[in-house]
């Protein structure tokens, strides 16, 4: 056996822990949320800058939050 096959069975058999599971479980889905609505942003702003930064960079949230706080336009009111 490789040791790539050895880590991937290590790494497999930390994932049977239930906590870890639901942690990692739940980091995927807070990333795909602000990813979402980072990118439905970016397009809605035409950034195709940022649009790719947030499509290919991995940060779990981190970039997407500060795109959307500090980069995006803010929503104009209507009068």
């Amino acid at each position: 056996m490789t040791q790539d096959q050895t880590q991937i069975l290590n790494l497999l058999d930390k994932l049977n822990n239930p906590w870890i599971f639901t942690g990692f479980m739940l980091l995927v889905f807070w990333d795909i949320a602000w990813r979402g609505v980072s990118l439905w942003k970016a397009v809605k702003n035409n950034s195709v800058p940022w649009f790719v930064a947030l499509l290919i960079l991995n940060t779990m949230g981190i970039l997407p939050i500060i795109y959307i706080f500090f980069f995006s336009k803010p929503k104009q009111t209507q009068v």
